[in-house]
């Protein structure tokens, strides 16, 4: 067996348990990477540029009142995305981009810039967690959840075209 090493690109404490991560897709270079915790805070890193000592820039919200237990990316459109919270409910956010992404620090060295995250609806679906979400590959706005109530729901969110 041949067995490859592999190293470490960026590395960071947030301070709290990480209870879900995901990059924002599959078929493209390193984009965004959303951490969520269990003190009700998630971390939207943008991964495409990292800095020797300030790591990966990000921006950090405070969601729920609780628990985040996971982060959906919309299939098509990679900005948009959903937490699910330990109260019950889900919000769906809106990454803006800064007008640059990058910028030179006092060495001369690149780093990058975090952008803006915009809470765009904030709904309860229950009174227990919501552990588990998917959105539709093929129908924008169609999505599944299912929560620590035993319930599965099929959601429609609309208007994600003006987004």
């Amino acid at each position: 067996k041949q067995w490859y090493q592999r190293r470490v690109r960026g590395e960071t404490n947030i301070s709290n348990g990480v209870c879900g991560l995901q990059f924002d897709r599959r078929d493209i270079l390193m984009n965004k990477l959303v951490a969520t915790t269990l003190e009700g805070k998630f971390h939207t890193f943008d991964v495409r540029t990292h800095h020797a000592t300030q790591g990966y820039p990000s921006v950090i919200e405070k969601a729920h009142k609780s628990t985040i237990w996971g982060v959906r990316h919309l299939p098509q459109n990679r900005d948009v995305y959903m937490t699910l919270g330990g109260n019950g409910s889900v919000c769906l956010w809106k990454y803006n981009y800064p007008k640059e992404r990058t910028k030179a620090d006092a060495n001369g060295d690149e780093m990058g810039v975090a952008g803006t995250v915009e809470q765009i609806q904030n709904v309860v679906l229950g009174g227990q967690p919501i552990s588990g979400f998917d959105w539709s590959p093929d129908k924008e706005g169609l999505c599944v959840c299912s929560g620590f109530d035993q319930t599965v729901r099929v959601c429609i969110v609309t208007r994600l075209k003006s987004l």
